[in-house]
Formats: C-alpha cells, sequence, structure tokens
C-alpha cells in the first residue's frame, strides 16, 4: 500500500511491527527502493509477517503466510509511536488484517481525530463500531456484508451504507465489489456506482491495497470523493492486468485517466470533441470554452490562457477558419494560417483542445459543446459575451477575465507585414 502510494506521487511513511529478523531487513530495503519513509516498532518475542506465494509459471495456486501476534508491550509502543509522527502527515490509512497490531484501532482513530487528520481505514472485523470516527471506510463486499449484513439489490446496498455514515460517525464509505465495480456514499449527500474500469484481469492480489492507495493519494490532495473514487478504480484496474501484487505508478494512471492527451492530437473536429467532452464531464471535470483569432501569439495570450484553464479542468480553444478572419478583419489577415495558429496553441500546456469554427462567432460552437464555463478576455463586459445566454440559461457560468493590455494587434500586425513584404 505504501509502496503504491510513492509511485502515484505522494510522500509516505510506514509505520509498522517487525521481529529481529533479516526479513525486516529486506522489507526496509525494498521499501526505501520505492523512496517510502519507515518507522519500525520492533518486537523482540515476534517476527516479521511474512507471504510466501507459490507459483506455476506466472500463475499464483497458493500462499502460505507466516504471521505473528505483537505483544501488549509492542502495541502499546506502536501507539506510542504513532502519536509521535502522526502530526507530520495529511492523512493515514490503518489497514487491520485483525493479526493484533491493529488491535487498538478506537485509541489510533481518537489521536488522529484531536490532530484533525483524515483517517481511512480497510477492515477485516465484523464489529463495525470498532471503526466508528473514521474518515473513509473502505470494505470489500464480503467485509461489508459481514460488518453490516447482506442486501438484495444494489439500491439496499446504498441505502444500507447511508444508514451506516450515521451510525459510525463516517464522512464516507466506499465498497469494492470486484467485478461489479466500487459503490461509494458520503455525509454531504453524494453517493455512486462506478462500474469496473475495463481490462483483463490476470491477478487481483493486492488490488484493495492500490485502491486504498489511490483513495488515499487523491483525498489528500483535496480531490472529491466521487472523483478519488474514480482515480482508484482505474488504479485497481491496472493492478489486476499484472501478475503478483503490482505497484501502479503515476504514468500509469494519468495514461489511463486521460489518454486523449497521450494518443490523440489537441486539435479535432468538432464531432469528435464532442464524443471527448462527454468522457471528461462523466468524470465530473469541468470544461472551459474560449475562441479567438490567435494570430499573433503574445504575452497577454498566454496569460489569458493560463487564467482560463485555471477556471476549469479542460480548456477548449475555438479557433476562428481563415475565411472568417479574412471577413472580419479583411483580407490582409489573418498574418498565420489556420494550420499554424493552430499548431501554436496545441503546443501551450494550458489548451486542451482546438477546434476550428468558420463562422463570425462561435455561437453555434458554444450551442454544439455546452461548455460549463464559457471566458473571453476583460475587454468585454459579460452580458456582451457572444453566447452568453446560452451558457447561463444550461447553469453555467461565464466570465471576463483580465485584459492584458500592451500587446495590441494594431501595433504587432503592421510591424509583421511589413517585414514579410519586405
Amino acid at each position: 500500500m505504501a509502496a503504491n502510494v510513492s509511485a502515484m506521487g505522494g510522500d509516505a511513511t510506514l509505520l509498522a511491527v517487525v521481529g529481529h529478523d533479516s526479513a525486516s531487513i529486506e522489507l526496509q530495503k525494498c521499501l526505501q527502493g520505492y523512496g517510502v519513509r519507515t518507522t519500525f516498532v520492533s518486537d523482540p518475542e515476534g517476527g516479521t509477517t511474512q507471504k510466501t506465494r507459490l507459483m506455476a509459471g506466472a500463475q499464483q495456486i497458493a500462499r502460505v503466510d507466516r504471521d505473528v501476534r505483537p505483544t501488549a508491550r509492542t502495541q502499546a509502543l506502536l501507539l506510542e509511536e504513532f502519536r509521535r509522527v502522526a502530526s507530520g502527515h495529511d492523512l493515514i490509512v490503518f489497514s487491520d488484517y485483525a493479526k493484533g497490531t491493529l488491535d487498538h484501532l478506537p485509541e489510533f482513530l481518537a489521536a488522529a481525530a484531536a490532530l484533525n487528520i483524515p483517517t481511512l481505514v480497510d477492515p477485516k472485523r465484523t464489529d463495525p463500531a470498532f471503526y466508528r470516527g473514521a474518515t473513509l471506510l473502505k470494505p470489500n463486499n464480503s467485509e461489508f456484508i459481514g460488518l453490516f449484513g447482506d442486501y438484495t439489490s444494489e439500491d439496499e446496498l446504498l441505502e444500507r451504507a447511508q444508514q451506516v455514515l450515521g451510525e459510525l460517525s463516517l464522512r464516507h464509505l466506499v465498497v469494492t465489489r470486484g467485478a461489479k465495480g466500487m459503490v461509494y456514499v458520503s455525509k454531504d449527500g453524494h453517493l455512486g456506482s462506478i462500474p469496473t474500469h475495463a481490462r483483463d484481469v490476470f491477478d487481483v492480489s493486492g488490488a484493495g491495497d492500490t485502491v486504498l492507495a489511490a483513495l488515499a493519494l487523491a483525498l489528500a490532495r483535496g480531490t472529491s470523493v466521487s472523483e478519488a473514487v474514480h482515480i482508484a478504480n482505474v488504479a485497481a484496474g491496472i493492478a489486476v492486468s499484472h501478475s503478483g501484487t503490482y505497484v501502479v505508478t503515476a504514468d500509469e494512471v494519468r495514461d489511463q485517466l486521460y489518454p486523449s492527451r497521450q494518443r490523440a492530437p489537441k486539435l479535432v473536429d468538432e464531432e469528435t470533441l464532442g464524443k471527448l467532452l462527454l468522457t471528461h464531464r462523466q468524470r465530473g471535470e469541468v470544461v472551459v470554452l474560449t475562441n479567438g483569432r490567435f494570430d499573433t501569439l503574445h504575452p497577454g495570450h498566454i496569460r489569458f490562457l493560463n487564467e482560463a484553464r485555471a477556471q476549469g479542468d479542460i480548456l477548449v480553444v475555438g479557433l476562428n477558419s481563415d475565411a472568417s478572419v479574412r471577413e472580419l478583419n479583411g483580407s490582409a489577415h489573418p498574418v498565420h494560417s489556420f494550420g499554424d495558429r493552430a499548431e501554436v496553441l496545441a503546443g501551450l500546456a494550458a489548451v486542451d483542445y482546438v477546434v476550428e469554427f468558420d463562422a463570425p462567432t462561435p455561437l453555434k460552437l458554444i450551442e454544439s459543446l455546452e461548455p460549463d464555463v464559457l471566458v473571453k478576455g476583460g475587454d468585454y463586459q459579460v452580458h456582451d459575451i457572444v453566447g452568453n445566454d446560452v451558457v447561463s440559461a444550461r447553469g453555467g457560468r461565464v466570465a471576463a477575465l483580465a485584459f492584458h493590455d500592451g500587446y495590441p494587434a494594431t501595433r504587432v500586425v503592421p510591424k509583421i507585414s511589413a517585414v514579410r513584404d519586405q
């Protein structure tokens, strides 16, 4: 779990009980290889937990576990060490395997609550009260049934999960259900079901730890629980497509979350863009649209586009065709062809997609793409922005961003034209 947090871009510390043995040394070296800090409490009477997988080729056929229950003194030392180091962390994850290490979990949760640090718990016991006060509880399907009873439909599952939030003072409950995906409910009323991220399943070992790691990292970064669950679902899909307890990396998750950024050009036609934006909206992402000629790109444009991108998650630039620029500005324009202007815009990190429109105004494009946010430079008043009524009527937002003066096209274009004509 800690290795996954680190590989996905987090800063992880593992607090655990180990023995005086070679396995603890090997474990520390392994974790250091993943960039995980370790805080070990050594139990002189026990040993380091070990899991040995018996493989036939790439297929696991059995697993042999060597578990050693920590002594009461070791458990007390673990709680003492937790209280010492907890304050330096944004979020705390408890993986409770019911092997003795977290027999005093309620005291750990109380200590974290006193420090106002969110907690995520992966449960293995059947006493619901044991997990009271956690920020997020993440049982799998069989663990949920063991804790809260069976259900006959997804609606019944969601209803029971909502009841559990109040009974245990939880903020979120996420249930992983294997091939049926994941469901989540939150105290603020958000709930939903996310289907499995379709991939070939090779080995489910460690998938739950991957989910927990991705959830923890996303929530620590301030991501909404619905988006965090989506990210965790994607990460789990990657994990189960590999043999063994695979460690998922940040690049792999990004490639799955944003395939268009990796495999498709930013310049797209209107029909294709509509389909791409539908996928982004299903992920809960906010689509921002701006438009313009962008014939002589300058620092003012760059600042504006960066600010436009900050209004949401996906920035689409509607770019006037050469014909529409000529219609608006005369036969001497544009200075740069549509292809050149589009290529420059597509090279900017702030821009996710560029789409051509051939009309004097982008009204039809706005009606087609239905952006969540429509922005223009501050030389416009909001009520004068084309498409303001369309976006506002759908509950969207229209913004006139700060105008970056000092780069008037009326001054720049004649200079370019003069040089070109020499």
